[in-house]
């Protein structure tokens, strides 16, 4: 049976400012944009009067299974719940894995991606973690990417001491194999790339790309700040960069919006993994936690603090994001997309949340619940 609800009188950002529409959704999509819509059938009514809608943001870097164990079998973090993602305004997340694969698995993401999926909100995975040999779930990143339908591309760490120092020749080689595997399974197939701050920077990258004709566009580097320059000059030669989101960010987006073209640029939280603080001889003597709501705080202060217009600002959790990553029904609030849905108030503060269709958040109150919560 179908169900209906009308979001009336939002000031919508899709994210193009579109002006005062209504919004109509069926199930999981939104079937009718415009102004002062007329619908006869039996529906739900949300007024959003003086409110902002916008599309529901895109987290595309999650440790959904938790990160951690870099200081110890205590240090290893818990898994997210569904209710710490939409409590945020995000609808979708992609999961990884970081340093760990020893006690995490490809098979325990897989899992929890499912999982999410399961409680209502959309979630996709990376194979692989820091290192080479990459870990999967079939024995190919190929196969893992052709066959495993949560499973979008591959997670690999470059330029940290933390890393498998990978060759050019096997980055390069991974790439291809996963461009193949994302022809085949019409799905990105992108090499997802934590970057740290070591001395190679992005070198073996941008020579395979001057030296060989696979894209740029199959190397996907996060964490730039840590390699800023380096990340210039990718982008200058038509890469996509993704920042990660803390308290530096919303100035150097600001700065790198004046260099970068927009489409180029995207911001994920690292939610959910371990942040190791080191000293100068790279002994770790402390740990934090990366937090979701990063995500969004980040993209609120480059609107009210450094004045981005607010198009452009959550295009970088949304649009850009889906576009990069070829999730056709995400990002923009266009009829026939999925029901991804924050609503906004005067100062920018999520307060209602639609997941595919269902409202998760309602007035800044949680009306989700996860599996074992009663």
């Amino acid at each position: 049976m179908n169900e209906f609800k009308v979001i009336r009188n939002a000031h919508i950002y899709a994210p193009e400012d579109a002006g005062i529409q209504d919004v109509l959704i069926c199930n999981d999509k939104m079937i009718d944009i415009q102004p002062n819509l007329v619908f006869s059938y039996d529906h739900e009514e949300i007024d959003a009067s003086g409110k902002y809608l916008i599309p529901g943001f895109i987290d595309q870097h999650v440790h959904i299974i938790g990160g951690g164990g870099e200081n110890g079998f205590s240090s290893l973090i818990r898994e997210i719940q569904m209710t710490d993602c939409i409590q945020y305004g995000v609808t979708t997340v992609i999961g990884l894995l970081g340093t760990d694969a020893h006690v995490k698995s490809i098979e325990q993401l897989v899992a929890k991606t499912k999982a999410l999926r399961e409680q209502g909100m959309s979630a996709y995975c990376l194979t692989g973690s820091y290192a080479i040999p990459t870990t999967t779930l079939t024995g190919s990143i190929g196969k893992d990417i052709a066959f495993i339908d949560e499973i979008i591309g591959v997670k690999v760490a470059i330029s940290d001491h933390r890393s498998s120092a990978p060759l050019k020749q096997e980055l390069a080689r991974m790439a291809t194999e996963c461009r193949t595997a994302g022809l085949l399974a019409n799905k990105p197939g992108v090499v997802h790339m934590h970057t740290g701050k070591g001395k190679d920077g992005y070198k073996k990258i941008l020579e395979i790309v001057e030296e060989t004709d696979i894209p740029i566009t199959q190397f996907r580097p996060t964490h730039v700040a840590n390699q800023y320059e380096d990340a210039l000059a990718f982008a200058s030669k038509g890469g996509y960069i993704d920042f990660t989101a803390d308290e530096k960010t919303p100035s150097l987006l600001k700065k790198t919006l004046e260099i970068v073209p927009l489409k180029q640029i995207t911001l994920s939280s690292d939610a959910n993994g371990s942040f190791p603080i080191w000293d100068e001889n790279l002994n770790i003597i402390g740990m934090g936690v990366g937090k979701m709501e990063t995500l969004y705080a980040s993209i609120r202060s480059l609107i009210l603090e450094e004045h981005v217009d607010i198009s452009t600002a959550i295009s970088i959790i949304t649009k850009n994001v889906a576009d990069a990553l070829l999730l056709k029904q995400k990002g923009s609030i266009e009829k026939g997309k999925d029901a991804d849905i924050a609503l906004l108030d005067t100062d920018l503060n999520v307060t209602d949340v639609f997941a595919l269709g269902k409202q998760v958040v309602k007035e800044k109150a949680i009306v989700a619940k996860n599996y074992y919560q009663y």
